[in-house]
């Protein structure tokens, strides 16, 4: 259960693309310490994000301590046309990559701050933005050596379904994650 103080917002595409400064400064700030310790990408994270607000679907829930952003999530759904299940470094079946309008939902942020983890904000925030959603699954990457974050992706019901990325080029690996969603899970 988070603070009674943290408040949430579910935001659209072209609303959250209204705080996008504050979001790729937080954002810095979580992945420029370990286990990601990435830093100047800035860049690259405004390009993601602007492209990311304008796909159909887009969703981003806010955690805030008044008006200061504690931590967000972020998704929107698969397109049949998308590049998710591409430079897998596990084959999988095109029965598991095939996408269609509906079946997948990619949670592509979840971010909180250092100094508010562990207060359950990580948790509303990845139960408020999968909540409602008219998919069959949703998908994540996550650094393998994320162990705080691989530790509660598996309390929440996420399975390990394949790793992604290439390092002979130098990108990292992830493992790729999946989960029934609630809606779609078996009474």
């Amino acid at each position: 259960m988070p603070r009674p103080d943290i408040t949430f917002l579910l935001l659209d595409g072209t609303q959250a693309a209204a705080h996008a400064d504050e979001l790729q400064a937080l954002h810095a700030e979580v992945y420029a310490n370990p286990p990601y310790a990435r830093t100047g990408d800035a860049a690259l994270f405004a390009d993601r994000f602007r492209v990311q607000c304008r796909q159909p679907g887009f969703v981003l829930v806010e955690a805030r301590h008044g008006a200061y952003l504690v931590g967000y999530a972020a998704g929107m759904p698969l397109r049949p046309s998308t590049s998710w299940w591409r430079n897998l470094t596990t084959p999988l079946p095109g029965e598991v990559t095939t996408e269609f309008p509906g079946r997948t939902f990619a949670l592509v942020d979840l971010l909180v701050r250092a100094s508010w983890r562990r207060q359950g904000i990580a948790a509303t925030l990845h139960d408020l933005i999968l909540s409602n959603r008219s998919e069959e699954r949703a998908t994540l990457t996550v650094l393998p050596t994320a162990a705080p974050a691989q530790r509660a992706f598996q309390k929440w019901g996420w399975r390990k379904l394949a790793r992604t990325g290439d390092p002979r080029r130098g990108s990292p690996v992830f493992d790729v994650l999946v989960t029934t969603l609630p809606a779609k899970r078996e009474l």
